[in-house]
């Protein structure tokens, strides 16, 4: 059911995008798209607008690129456009004078199943944490980030050798699905909205989702192999694992790891140590066993399946 209701549609990076192609190429009346403003990137350091923002041009959409949310004229414009509904996917958090204004709310798409995985990381954290299922949820905006009251939750499996990336990409394709639907639900006028404490366990205790900070990022080999393996998978390929090796000539130079195998068998040498023939392939040893180096950045160079890497640098490695 397509509607006439006013959708003001905030968002920036690519997860945001599907959603918001979603509702205008869905016949949805979006009368405004809040993004980040541009910012510097590449060699060059030129500003960059973002994937929702590009789109939004394309559409000739009305856009609006506050610095700050709490800005009174920011605040004005957006009332002017007299949003029924705002929906929010991958953006920061709001200020009431803003979440408060439609007169049939603001929801929010969050890539977790609420109440696990509060916070900025849902996708990266759930991988990291070794779940085999996590999901997606939308709820009414409040004043405590990532707890008003759910509308739909929708569960999908994470595959054992999934990365957070091609999570992410199965989530924004699905994520725009739920964005539509609870936009129907809302317009048609019946949804009934639940607490979050509903959805909660004693039993499973509730799992937070942090940013991801360098030090989240760091391998430290003397964790379990299987440990050290959710990490790579769930920090890939962005922002990254990322360890250092020794060079024959006495430096270090750090290393990226995007993709890794893992085999349960007993350690093979100190965590740490790499192991390798220079040629075909490249292992890394864990407190319990080695993982299989697969895909991987070296500082400086473009990321590269393993085999090209050691046909390039095999002889320097230890």
């Amino acid at each position: 059911m397509k509607s006439s209701a006013r959708i003001v549609f905030f968002g920036t990076p690519e997860i945001a995008l599907e959603s918001l192609k979603a509702l205008f190429e869905g016949g949805y009346q979006v009368v405004g798209v809040v993004t980040a403003p541009d910012k510097p990137a590449g060699r060059g350091m030129k500003l960059r607008a973002s994937a929702v923002k590009q789109y939004a041009l394309e559409q000739g959409l009305e856009i609006l690129q506050p610095e700050r949310l709490s800005d009174p004229a920011f605040v004005d414009r957006l009332q002017s456009l007299e949003p029924e509904i705002q929906v929010v996917v991958a953006f920061r958090m709001l200020p009431k004078a803003v979440w408060a204004l439609p007169v049939k709310g603001t929801f929010n798409l969050h890539a977790s199943l609420l109440p696990q995985y509060r916070g900025a990381a849902p996708i990266n954290w759930a991988i990291i944490n070794g779940e085999t299922e996590t999901g997606l949820t939308t709820f009414f905006l409040k004043e405590k980030v990532d707890t008003g009251d759910i509308i739909f939750r929708e569960s999908m499996n994470i595959g054992p050798e999934e990365t957070a990336g091609e999570l992410h990409d199965r989530m924004k394709v699905k994520g725009a699905q739920l964005v539509v639907r609870t936009v129907q639900s809302i317009v048609a006028g019946n949804v009934t909205a639940c607490d979050q404490s509903l959805f909660t366990d004693q039993q499973s205790p509730l799992k937070p989702a942090p940013k991801i900070f360098t030090q989240t990022c760091r391998i430290d080999w003397t964790m379990p192999s299987a440990v050290i393996y959710n990490i790579i998978r769930g920090l890939s390929p962005v922002p990254a694992a990322y360890t250092e090796i020794l060079l024959k000539d006495g430096t270090k130079a750090g290393m990226k790891i995007f993709r890794a195998g893992l085999k349960n068998q007993g350690p093979s040498a100190a965590p740490g140590t790499i192991i390798s023939d220079g040629r075909s392939f490249l292992k890394i040893a864990a407190s319990d066993g080695d993982l299989d180096i697969y895909e991987l950045q070296l500082a400086g160079r473009k990321p590269m399946k393993t085999e090209v890497f050691l046909r390039g640098f095999g002889r320097n490695i230890i």
